[in-house]
């Protein structure tokens, strides 16, 4: 049936505007499909190009050489090397894990190809010589001190005793961050046990104030390599890891190599009102006047800045191993950033990824329950996301504190260091990415950002690529014991560090990178 009148044209007009949407959500599909296609086909990266062949040594190791080596992870988490200040910090545990690393690694405080230094008296930095002095060196980081830990709290094991409980080694240290020092150790070990030497050099850092800001150990190792001219191909530290069952809705684990960390800002409020007796109240006290402003904080959080950083690139890479309808938004941020980014702060544990966080850690007020107290404070640490700066993070808080009466002082702060590159000619994250992929073959492999703050912050002048990774297996409730109770990793696991490490020493000899190879391409 035809028509012609006013009526017909307005069925008409509906019509192809309906057709038009129909067709263009086809074609958004059609694209989330190729571009899934393409980052699942290449692997993002290098996967299937020809690398130049360097692993010409395996680990091998008999029950007997892997319980040794277990014997002696367990040794190093027995020692109580706790800071607990940036003035106060176990010396005498400090000194006896020194004493330990000598008897544990034999090799390397003898071998003529490794130069050891202690720095600011507790750190270790260690300098391995490489056959071809023309390449470029690299840092592999860690940190041998660890947060304080109560036998009171209600942990399986003594927080230092590296009981081992149903194939786990619980104790303070075994994620933070003793596994990969001894993970780093163990595996140069063996190698100079079997006549290694590399063709690039390369540095060990084993800061002994991580926990505290790293400003005796990590920056006095900065300023050792900096007065010796010495620049760096890549760093790695501790940082993000291979989560399983982690992100919703996510098929398989991921391993998330950090770009970048938040920066971080330790800010004061402080009130003062004259004192008096609590009989004679005045409308305002100093305490309500600050949580007023407290209030006012956490109800107006800072802005959402999902896609200016990193954390866009997470998605989009890990995009084909969701479902729909996910898959399809992540495929296609370019639409979609502020979907994900309002479904993201809904939790505490992806809101850091959109956004500079705001937290009140401390509140302190009066000394007596009858008296007017004169004096109000609390204490507010601040995450900041890569996209936004010191100072704009501090106007935004004056801003929304909007009270003249309540003082605002930065007591320390740091803006997030410089985003490290991560495309198919990123010397350190492709090396990364590969060892990654030798040793554990069924992850994804994806960019992400660090919230924590690590060492590696101090060698932003070395290099330009600085990466943050610790390859441990962490699952639903895992993150919740890192700096908390039951800290604990399983003995499989620690074999896969050491092997990680291992594979990745070798895989730093290549020459230069194997040229991109791609059979997809995106629209």
């Amino acid at each position: 049936m035809t028509g012609s009148g006013p009526k017909w044209r307005v069925v008409k007009f509906v019509k192809i505007i309906c057709g038009s949407l129909l067709v263009t959500i086809a074609l958004l599909l059609a694209a989330a499909s190729i571009k899934t296609l393409s980052l699942d086909a290449d692997g993002g990266g290098l996967r299937g190009a020809r690398w130049e062949r360097t692993r010409n040594t395996s680990l091998v190791a008999d029950r007997e050489q892997r319980e040794r080596r277990l014997a002696r992870f367990k040794e190093a988490v027995r020692i109580p090397t706790v800071s607990f200040s940036r003035e106060q910090s176990n010396t005498t545990a400090l000194r006896h894990f020194h004493t330990f690393l000598r008897r544990a690694f034999p090799k390397i405080f003898s071998s003529s190809l490794v130069h050891h230094e202690l720095v600011a008296n507790y750190s270790h930095l260690f300098r391995v010589e490489g056959s071809q002095p023309d390449l470029v060196p690299y840092l592999l980081l860690a940190h041998i001190d660890v947060v304080p830990a109560s036998e009171s709290d209600d942990w399986e094991a003594p927080p230092f005793s590296a009981k081992e409980i149903d194939g786990f080694i619980y104790g303070r240290g075994t994620i933070d961050n003793k596994s990969s020092v001894m993970g780093i150790l163990e595996a140069l070990e063996y190698l100079l046990g079997k006549g290694y030497a590399p063709r690039r050099g390369f540095y060990i850092g084993l800061g002994h104030d991580e926990e505290v800001g790293g400003l005796k150990g990590a920056l006095n190792m900065v300023r050792v390599l900096k007065q010796r001219g010495v620049q760096l191909s890549f760093v790695l530290d501790e940082g993000l890891a291979i989560a399983d069952g982690i992100i919703v809705g996510l098929e398989g684990p991921a391993a998330l190599i950090g770009l970048t960390e938040k920066g971080m800002a330790h800010v004061k409020l402080r009130v003062s009102t004259a004192p008096g007796h609590a009989s004679m109240p005045p409308r305002e006290t100093c305490i309500g006047i600050l949580a007023a402003a407290v209030k006012r904080l956490e109800e107006n959080p800072m802005p959402r800045l999902f896609g200016y950083g990193p954390e866009r690139e997470t998605f989009e890479h890990l995009a084909h191993k969701f479902g729909l309808p996910l898959k399809f938004i992540m495929s296609n941020l370019w639409l979609f950033s502020p979907v994900l980014g309002r479904l993201l702060e809904r939790k505490p544990e992806t809101n850091g990824l959109v956004r500079t966080t705001t937290a009140v850690t401390m509140f302190n007020a009066g000394v007596k329950d009858n008296v007017l107290p004169s004096h109000a404070e609390a204490h507010v640490n601040l995450r900041i996301h890569p996209a936004q700066s010191l100072q704009e993070v501090l106007d935004q808080i004056h801003s929304t504190v909007g009270d003249q009466r309540v003082k605002i002082e930065l007591i320390s702060g740091f803006e997030a260091p410089p985003v490290s590159s991560s495309d198919e000619k990123s010397f350190g994250f492709q090396i990364i990415k590969k060892t990654v992929l030798d040793v554990f073959p069924t992850v994804t492999v994806a960019p992400g950002i660090c919230i924590a703050n690590t060492d590696s912050q101090h060698f932003k002048d070395l290099t330009k690529d600085i990466y943050r990774f610790l390859p441990v297996w962490l699952t639903p409730g895992d993150t919740q014991r890192i700096h908390g109770i039951n800290e604990r990793i399983s003995k499989k696991n620690y074999e896969e560090y050491v092997m990680f490490y291992f594979s990745l020493i070798q895989n730093c000899d290549i020459q230069k990178l194997p040229e991109p190879h791609s059979s997809v391409h995106e629209l």
